[in-house]
């Protein structure tokens, strides 16, 4: 039997590119996300996430296909805030999408992979975990699904399931595209972070993850790789920011 892999949030960006490593690394891919992407290399369900119930409905049929026994967590959502008028809703609102789905979906697929004596849980986190202006919500929940991802791997360890994190940096996505367009003041702002002075592709944030998901990396796991160009690094340097 072909081993499945759901990804979440995998119309576009990320996740999209993501379906495509994970289908060339031999898994059959699931994708879910609130619109339907054309030319999906696999089976799309169409949901929204940020409804639980919904969410509930997706994992009971996940459970029921029998062979999922990866997931991708990506979905999320973010907002440009400043810390003195972050609104409680909204804050509620981006810790629950960015981390209650992730736990309910592999909630539901841990008896397959226990079964299995197999699992692979791959949380997208994101570098603005190391500190970034204006990011309170998103970056509260994006380190709460880091900090969850190694609780995962201490848990599942012994049964042969890792849990790792990805934290992309910059990335050129349609919604990162639409917010920060070639020669804009967003787009020098995030790029003087960015030792390589580039953004990423999606392939290559995919690429890690795929690497996660492979058998090769089964004594990996309780792990975050950052994938932003060393940016995780730090402050650029007076003599590199010339």
């Amino acid at each position: 039997m072909v081993r499945s892999i759901v990804i979440t949030g995998a119309s576009k960006g990320i996740g999209r590119a993501t379906a495509d490593a994970l289908v060339e690394g031999g898994w059959s891919v699931i994708g879910v996300a609130r619109s339907s992407p054309a030319n999906f290399p696999g089976v799309f369900i169409k949901t929204d996430l940020a409804d639980r119930k919904k969410t509930q409905d997706l994992a009971d049929d996940l459970i029921a296909r029998g062979n999922v026994v990866g997931i991708v967590n990506n979905v999320g959502v973010a907002r440009h805030e400043r810390l003195d008028a972050v609104d409680p809703d909204v804050f509620a609102m981006v810790m629950d999408l960015n981390v209650r789905p992730a736990l309910q979906l592999t909630q539901a697929l841990l008896p397959g992979m226990r079964a299995a004596r197999f699992g692979r849980i791959i949380n997208i986190t994101s570098l603005v975990t190391r500190g970034l202006a204006f990011r309170s919500s998103y970056a509260a929940a994006k380190a709460a699904l880091e900090s969850i991802t190694r609780t995962m791997a201490i848990e599942l360890a012994a049964d042969g399931i890792t849990a790792n994190a990805i934290a992309p940096g910059p990335t050129e996505t349609e919604l990162f595209r639409s917010n920060n367009p070639q020669g804009s003041e967003g787009e020098a702002r995030y790029l003087s972070r960015v030792p390589m002075r580039r953004f990423a592709d999606p392939s290559e944030v995919a690429a890690a993850i795929a690497f996660l998901a492979s058998k090769t990396a089964a004594f990996i796991t309780g792990q975050t790789l950052f994938v932003g160009g060393g940016a995780s690094l730090g402050a650029l340097s007076e003599h590199h920011s010339r």
